[in-house]
């Protein structure tokens, strides 16, 4: 009895200690790009200029919102892949895998295609670019257009590793496709002068050499001639459930991001956007802490889940006190110090007309952080629809209300809102999450995964 106890013990420890080392890892790899992106781009941004350097962040955005073309099958990959090695069925892991990856292939394409056929019309009319910038901005979108593809299969290859918890690896391609994307532009000009295409150009070249290198990192995680297997239409239906479930919150999720920039320009004028946009998007950025634990423990959660519900809620519960502590940490320096933080960083003025709005915002940075642990639990369950509904019907409410309070408090009633909504999120998450990592009673029955999702 005694040496199953330590057993027992032992396990969770080391559980435990995996985690926090992959976490680590998240932190390392999404942190370090975010601080050479701090010091190239005003070099960037002096020799470019500011239009051709803003068209540059547009092919960034364009890439990287474009990879919703996986249709969310990177994060359903991870899943079942996760789940069948939890319990032992390897052998349908190569069939499982290349009808996934030749999806994502094929919609990865299809957004390519789009973005080619609408760069000239971006180039031209809607992004009212300049005479002088707009056949090179044209190229420019038409060669990043190549990207789109190799970055929604880099996401299908990457759930694959993420399944295999190889957290190092994947976020050691982080940091270099991270530094590449800023460092490879600032070669670019010293090498070829601020040319716009030429930029491009080394951002799809870094794509490429990541691609490849996750290409060759799969290949040696999974048995031999898994290229060979054939294309399933079972495994399609198993995975396109979670799938699109996953595509409609990462359409809507973003949305509610962004959405609230514009409308405070329409109602309160452009002139008082930024005394809410800086604190908001300096704030969102302290987020990638609680994600890179969220991230690590998807797949641990949807491993343990199969095996050990007992566990699972050890591991679940654990985690929110970490993340919960972390945060209150961090968000009660924020709420503190913001009016000397801003007055610091951006002046008496700006501090004057803005430390309210980030103090009210940091309330939300913590509760949304806190979130951020039993988004992954739910997801882990393999019951993507929830959050997807919850985020829908979230947009559904929340951008009435945020014209109706700016309409009475200004800028302060935008984050007010948005506290709001964060946290009903929060709330209906634990809910769910609590009840998704529960032990299942002896009587319940088994409930195919094909049903659940």
């Amino acid at each position: 009895m005694s040496s199953l106890l330590f057993n027992a013990v032992f396990a969770i420890k080391r559980l435990y200690m995996s985690l926090k080392h992959n976490t680590l890892w998240n932190l390392f790899g999404s942190g370090v790009p975010f601080l050479l992106g701090a010091v190239t781009i005003p070099y960037l941004l002096r020799e470019a200029g500011v239009e051709a350097f803003g068209i540059l962040t547009l092919v960034w955005a364009l890439i990287g919102y474009f990879s919703l073309f996986d249709f969310g099958l990177g994060r359903a990959i991870t899943q079942q892949v996760s789940a069948n090695r939890a319990s032992g069925q390897t052998e349908e892991l190569p069939s499982l895998v290349k009808t996934g990856l030749l999806f994502i292939l094929g919609t990865g394409l299809t957004g390519g295609l789009l973005l080619a056929v609408f760069a000239a019309p971006l180039g031209t009319q809607w992004l009212n670019v300049s005479e002088s910038l707009q056949r090179s901005t044209i190229y420019s979108f038409c060669i990043a257009s190549l990207g789109i593809p190799m970055t929604t299969l880099t996401t299908g290859l990457k759930g694959v590793l993420e399944a295999y918890e190889d957290f190092k690896l994947i976020n050691l391609l982080r940091l270099f496709l991270g530094a590449a994307n800023f460092g490879l532009p600032v070669l670019s000009v010293m090498m070829f002068g601020p040319s716009l295409p030429i930029m491009v150009c080394s951002l799809i070249f870094a794509r490429l050499a990541v691609l490849g290198a996750h290409m060759l990192l799969v290949y040696r995680k999974l048995p031999p001639g898994w290229l060979k297997a054939s294309f399933s239409k079972e495994r399609m239906k198993g995975l396109l459930p979670f799938g699109a479930w996953m595509t409609l919150s990462n359409l809507v999720s973003p949305l509610m991001v962004v959405a609230d920039r514009f409308i405070i320009s329409s109602i309160l004028g452009a002139s008082l956007v930024a005394y809410y946009t800086v604190p908001s998007d300096f704030l969102i950025r302290i987020l990638i802490v609680p994600a890179a634990l969220s991230v690590a423990l998807f797949p641990r959660l949807t491993s343990v889940m199969a095996t050990d519900r007992k566990a699972a809620k050890q591991l679940y519960e654990k985690s929110l006190k970490v993340t919960s502590l972390t945060m209150l940490l961090i968000c009660l320096c924020i709420a503190v110090g913001s009016y000397w933080g801003l007055s610091l960083w951006l002046g008496e003025e700006f501090a004057r007309n803005s430390w309210q709005v980030t103090s009210i915002l940091a309330v939300g940075l913590f509760m949304n952080g806190i979130a951020q642990i039993p988004y992954a639990a739910v997801q882990a369950s393999g019951n993507a629809r929830v959050t997807a509904l919850l985020h829908l019907g979230e947009f559904i409410f929340y951008i009435p209300l945020l014209f109706l309070f700016l309409h009475l408090f200004g800028l302060i009633g935008a984050a007010m809102i948005w506290v709001l909504r964060v946290g009903v999120d929060l709330m209906f998450l634990l809910k769910v999450a609590n009840e998704s990592t529960a032990e299942p009673h002896q009587s319940d029955s088994v409930v195919p995964a094909e049903v659940a999702n």
